[in-house]
């Protein structure tokens, strides 16, 4: 099969995937969300950009509609990796904060702009979709914000992430919504529409619930990271499609999907296996909102975009600074929030598109919408630094004591026989702690035992982003492959400098690897073994247990200081594998 490198798809191909090559490592090396890069890139090669010019038409897409299909997929897989991590836990812990000043924000921040919309002119339903859509707030660009400042766990953070969580579970209905209103539109009866729907997300609900779980099980039974992947897409595209066919938006059903799956074992591996695809498909989707973009149309009258950029962020300002003072928060506090949550979101776009797509809005309108949620969104960073500084400059007390949480815990990496005693232990003292293994019927007994045992594949660096480990107390790693466990140390330093880091070593010579590479505490099970028959003989011998113990922990220090100041370490035969 010959590849036709004359054809207008493999042009296109080629100009997407360059530019979202670009895009992505250009804006985060000047810390900016590469949102508005994409958008950018699609305004220059849509009909209305570059190619209007002279010598400039093969920067512009042959055939911009084509990419509606990856563009949808993208936005799919977006909401899919969204309700996954929509942990029905975390749901279940913050629900006050979620359905109480969630809600709230969410009425308030819409009826103000819908006030504003309506007054303007625009006709009921457009009022709706558009209201819904510049509501909602960026998740992304708050959680990063928060979690680079060392501010998730402090009064801003948590309520922050209250009022996203509940944004992020109300764009099932919006979306659901928008469906059936086009349904009607069609000459459909919006009730009837409304009840399909809702069963088809039912039917998604079960099948995710019941049904994938042996799905992946069997996927995992293999080690195999592309017939995982391959399962994920299967549940992906499956649950994208039969929304459509239900007539709702494909993003719907795999976000219900992914928030079934968000109390599976094998969360964390799923996150892992889509994250390389992730940006990419949401930027062909946000490269496909740019390219339908007329920025010579508004820049003619583009006092309503600017006008409405300036109003969205002061209306959703006001009424989330004034929510938050009726609930009594601090001034510096609701500031910070009030600014963090000001923009518009990425699903803004996505609401949007969807209300285009269902042609509940069209038109200037449209246009208009997507230029102040575009304009918006790139502001949000800039908006969330500023409140930042508000609250610091407020003296007030930035950071309270975090809650015992999910956040605040040991990670064991391998649940086998070590790492089962590791986590007894840290039972016996009321220390939390969450493990990750990658042998699947393992995880399933330990988890049908009560055990807070995940399905992970080490050797995957995806996974340990998915970990989270920075909001870690410690982790420790106690798997089996010494070459693993090297390569495992480093990763986990390079990127949490601070993190408490526990080995399991076989012998001394390998802990003063582990140490070269950044671990805290090297432990070898061959000088523990050792340290253990030493001090059986002595206790048998009629030694005192007291002298026997302090003796046995003074020479554990000794070899502890020889091992860390070996310089450098020897070379070593081929690794081999530690005995379980």
């Amino acid at each position: 099969m010959a590849l036709n490198l004359d054809s207008s798809a493999f042009k296109d191909m080629v100009l997407v995937l360059g530019a979202t090559g670009l895009v992505i490592p250009a804006f985060a090396a000047l810390r900016i969300s590469p949102v508005i890069g994409f958008i950018l890139i699609g305004v220059a090669a849509g009909p209305f950009g570059l190619g209007q010019f002279p010598g400039l038409d093969w920067l512009a897409l042959s055939n911009p509609e084509s990419l509606g299909a990856p563009a949808e997929l993208g936005v799919a897989l977006l909401l899919f990796a969204l309700g996954l991590e929509l942990s029905l836990d975390r749901i279940r812990t913050m629900r006050n904060v979620i359905f109480g000043l969630g809600s709230q924000q969410m009425l308030l921040c819409g009826g103000l702009i819908a006030a504003v919309l309506y007054v303007a002119g625009l006709p009921p339903v457009a009022v709706a979709a558009i209201a819904g859509a510049l509501a909602l707030s960026s998740t992304a660009v708050g959680l990063q914000l928060l979690s680079a400042s060392g501010r998730i766990n402090s009064q801003a953070g948590r309520k922050a992430l209250g009022v996203l969580l509940f944004q992020d579970l109300a764009i099932a209905p919006m979306l659901l919504l928008i469906g059936a209103g086009a349904a009607s539109d069609a000459g459909g009866s919006f009730g009837r529409s409304l009840a399909i729907g809702v069963g088809a997300l039912i039917g998604i609900a079960m099948f995710a619930r019941h049904i994938v779980p042996p799905l992946f099980l069997q996927a995992a039974r293999t080690r195999r990271s592309e017939l995982f992947l391959a399962a994920a897409l299967v549940v992906l595209i499956g649950s994208a499609a039969t929304a459509a066919v239900a007539g709702l938006s494909p993003a719907v059903g795999a976000l219900t999907a992914g928030l079934m799956l968000s109390t599976s074992d094998y969360r964390r591996q799923i996150e892992a296996a889509i994250q390389p695809f992730e940006g990419l498909l949401l930027g062909v989707f946000l490269i496909w909102v740019g390219s339908g973009l007329d920025l010579g149309a508004i820049a003619e009258n583009p006092w309503p975009v600017l006008g409405g950029t300036v109003a969205v962020i002061l209306l959703k300002g006001g009424a989330i600074y004034g929510l938050l003072r009726v609930r009594q928060a601090r001034r510096g506090v609701a500031g910070h929030v009030a600014l963090l949550l000001a923009s518009p979101s990425e699903t803004s776009l996505i609401v949007l598109g969807a209300a285009v797509s269902a042609r509940l809005i069209g038109g200037v309108e449209a246009q208009y919408a997507l230029a102040i949620a575009s304009l918006t969104l790139a502001l949000a960073p800039l908006l969330g630094l500023a409140g930042a500084r508000l609250e610091a400059q407020s003296n007030e007390d930035l950071q309270e004591p975090a809650p015992e949480s999910a956040d605040r815990q040991t990670v064991i990496i391998g649940y086998g026989r070590v790492g089962r005693l590791v986590a007894q232990m840290l039972d016996m003292h009321g220390q939390p702690w969450l493990a990750v293994d990658s042998d699947p019927d393992e995880v399933q007994r330990q988890r049908r035992g009560g055990k807070r045992v995940i399905y992970g594949d080490a050797r995957r660096p995806e996974l340990l982003d998915r970990l989270k480990l920075d909001h870690a107390r410690a982790v420790v790693l106690t798997i089996d492959d010494m070459r693993m466990l090297d390569l495992l140390v480093r990763r986990i330093r390079a990127s949490h400098p601070y993190l408490c880091i526990v080995v399991r070593a076989c012998d001394a010579e390998h802990a003063g690897t582990l140490y070269d590479a950044g671990a805290t505490d090297a432990v070898p099970e061959t000088v523990e073994s050792s340290l253990q028959l030493a001090e059986a003989v002595l206790v048998d011998l009629g030694v005192a247990m007291g002298p026997v113990i302090a003796s046995v922990h003074e020479k554990r220090e000794e070899l502890r200081t020889q091992i860390k100041g070996s310089g450098a370490v020897p070379k070593r035969p081929p690794l081999r594998t530690l005995r379980r």
